[in-house]
């Protein structure tokens, strides 16, 4: 028997993260969901939710047995498939993830591959080590976190004076 975990992108039915998510902890399944907070407005008030990061998205750590217990799980669609077979996101994107969250900046979700930039690494704050890709966007400095093989990057407001640039590479 293969014991092996392994880390997957579980594709989810509209607005199921967080039911998904409890039905496999239930289950004795560890699966993660990214939730960031915002302030939604009612006609009434304002409230601050946590708001999954990735929408469709959740992440689980499975053994091979395992696998097709997910897939049977109530909200579940399908795995994240890339090159003929279900994905599997490394350990360290996950921690980096989980380090992005539980920090205090503010976090956006976009889909789509955004052209390679400088890569850049985190030098100091909560975040020091993380690298990823630099991208100016509507005028504000923006670290890019790829996700492989989800076609989402994360964006995340930074101070550029936290950052160093670990290489540059040329825009064709």
């Amino acid at each position: 028997m293969d014991d092996s975990r392994n880390w997957y992108a579980v594709y989810t039915k509209p607005r199921y993260e967080k039911k998904l998510t409890k039905y496999l902890i239930d289950k004795g399944i560890e699966a993660y969901l990214p939730l960031s907070k915002t302030i939604r407005q009612w006609s009434d008030r304002k409230k601050i939710v946590e708001m999954p990061l990735m929408s469709s998205y959740v992440f689980v750590n499975v053994i091979p047995d395992q696998y097709y217990e997910v897939l049977n799980t109530p909200g579940a669609v399908k795995y994240i498939w890339f090159g003929g077979k279900p994905a599997i996101i490394p350990a360290k994107q996950i921690e980096a993830l989980k380090l992005i969250i539980d920090s205090d900046l503010e976090v956006n979700c976009v889909s789509g591959i955004i052209p390679k930039g400088s890569i850049i690494k985190v030098a100091s704050g909560p975040l020091k080590g993380l690298s990823g890709e630099l991208l100016t966007y509507a005028g504000k400095h923006k670290v890019i976190v790829r996700i492989d093989h989800l076609d989402k990057v994360l964006m995340l407001t930074i101070s550029p004076q936290l950052l160093e640039t670990v290489e540059t590479v040329a825009v064709n």
